[in-house]
């Protein structure tokens, strides 16, 4: 779908999402951290394994979720096995496959860490931007499968 309007504006809009994503993604992994002790990189591992009703997920399959590197998510997992925030096992099913599970103190640290994070995504973010705004910012992911196709 091809739309006509001033090819400079498509720039200066891409400038403008690479220079937000810039500043809000530090601050908000700042206040997490300050606030809780949790990276965002764990966050993110938290996120994902906690939207399982089990609280697991092969490592393959967390990887796919997370917006960390797949290199980067296995160090992630280490570490928050050494924090005792998550226990890694063979895959009951595919015993070659490696499960990330979550530990209750795991669920424990991501419920203070998700309010901390909806705090600071909503005072940094959302609360400054209209339902409208917000809305054309959601619609933004229909343009990952045209990416991904390519």
């Amino acid at each position: 779908m091809s739309r006509a309007h001033d090819p400079d504006l498509g720039v200066r809009a891409w400038e403008s999402l690479l220079r937000v994503h810039a500043a809000l993604v530090p601050a908000i992994a700042g206040e997490l951290q300050e606030a809780t002790g949790v990276p965002l990189a764990w966050y993110d591992v938290l996120l994902e394994l906690s939207r399982e009703p089990s609280g697991a997920l092969r490592m393959r399959e967390l990887g796919e979720r997370v917006v960390l590197s797949r290199s980067r998510v296995s160090r992630v997992v280490d570490e928050m096995v050494e924090a005792g925030l998550a226990i890694k096992q063979p895959d009951p099913i595919d015993g070659r496959a490696v499960v990330a599970r979550l530990t209750s103190e795991g669920r424990s640290v991501f419920r203070r860490a998700a309010r901390v994070y909806i705090d600071a995504i909503a005072s940094m973010f959302s609360e400054r931007l209209s339902s409208a705004e917000l809305s054309v910012l959601v619609d933004l992911k229909r343009l990952i499968p045209d990416i991904d196709a390519r």
